[in-house]
């Protein structure tokens, strides 16, 4: 149990903006931040990465002039993969070097999960061996999905009401952690350690044709500004092409290309087509929060991003 201090002020909550890709994240942040003096923190799991500028739409050198940013080309896609557990970890420690200063944070970006784990935390669910996920897989062919998910009701009542039934691969998800270590998943959730700041979050989003008419007139860009030079580059590092960074939207279609598995027509269409894909799976997930507040991007000004989520600019 947590000890109270007498007079002490929590901590203020962390300003948020999310949203599709596309959307317009980029231009709405830098006008809030510059308006609350504040330094940004970049949720966007690729943009991290030195070598990847054009294909993950980095803010310009004059954009990031503007404002401070935070894991922008911070790795090397040569190095380890950067979790969203790390990045969690990570993010939190600058926040509190941000407001040590005297300034704020405000986090932004599209990456679901590092937004996840940031604002709600990640279980330390330990690893599974292949072989207890196989022989789940086999008695699902023998016994049927109903006799797995009966036993999961009894092994994890708790985490069975939460789970559809139909969904066999997070039936399996929670039996596998069962069988391996002998505890419910429900257990690892109940441990995992609460987030050390609160957060109030803002998505934007727009009319669906126009968001996905911002996406395909971005690939267009992109591909302008040079980016099958940029994934050349990339080819000749010593990354793994099939991993992500590089097995993500906007790099392994270009990548399919240059091996000459699909022509440049076929390269472009798979990129628009995944992107928007990409969008809708973002703004699903997003929805489910039910306090996020939702504005609409073409009309939010900074003014409207602050008295949505009650915030004031004089916050410190």
């Amino acid at each position: 149990m947590k000890t109270c201090v007498p007079h002490e002020e929590p901590d203020p909550p962390v300003l948020t903006i999310v949203g599709p890709t596309a959307v317009g994240k980029t231009t709405l942040s830098l006008n809030v931040a510059e308006q609350l003096d504040a330094e940004i923190i970049s949720a966007d799991s690729r943009q991290v990465y030195s070598e990847l500028t054009i294909g993950t739409a980095k803010p310009s050198e004059e954009e990031q002039s503007r404002v401070p940013h935070h894991f922008i080309g911070e790795r090397s896609v040569e190095g380890p993969p950067f979790s969203a557990g790390a990045f969690a970890d990570a993010a939190n420690a600058r926040i509190r070097d941000i407001r040590s200063r005297g300034r704020q944070a405000i986090v932004v970006g599209g990456s679901t999960l590092y937004v996840h784990a940031l604002q709600e935390g990640l279980a330390d669910i330990p690893d599974v061996p292949q072989r207890v996920r196989d022989r789940l897989e086999e008695r699902l062919e023998e016994e049927g999905q109903k006799a797995l998910y009966e036993e999961l009701r009894r092994v994890d009542p708790r985490q069975a009401e939460k789970n559809d039934p139909t969904k066999t691969h997070r039936v399996i998800r929670a039996l596998e952690v069962y069988h391996h270590t002998g505890k419910p998943l429900t257990h690892y959730y109940d441990q995992q350690p609460e987030p050390p700041f609160s957060y109030r979050t803002v998505v934007l989003n727009r009319e669906r044709s126009a968001l996905y008419d911002r996406i395909n007139r971005r690939v267009d860009r992109m591909l302008e500004d040079g980016l099958l030079d940029e994934v050349r580059s990339v080819m000749m590092l010593d990354v793994d092409l099939d991993e992500a960074p590089m097995s993500t939207i906007g790099y392994r279609e270009p990548i399919q290309f240059l091996r000459g598995e699909i022509d440049r027509e076929e390269m472009v269409r798979l990129v628009k087509r995944n992107s928007r894909r990409y969008a809708k799976r973002q703004l699903t997930w997003f929805r489910r929060y039910d306090d996020y507040i939702w504005l609409q991007a073409d009309e939010a000004a900074p003014a409207d991003v602050f008295a949505a989520v009650d915030f004031s600019v004089g916050t410190a």
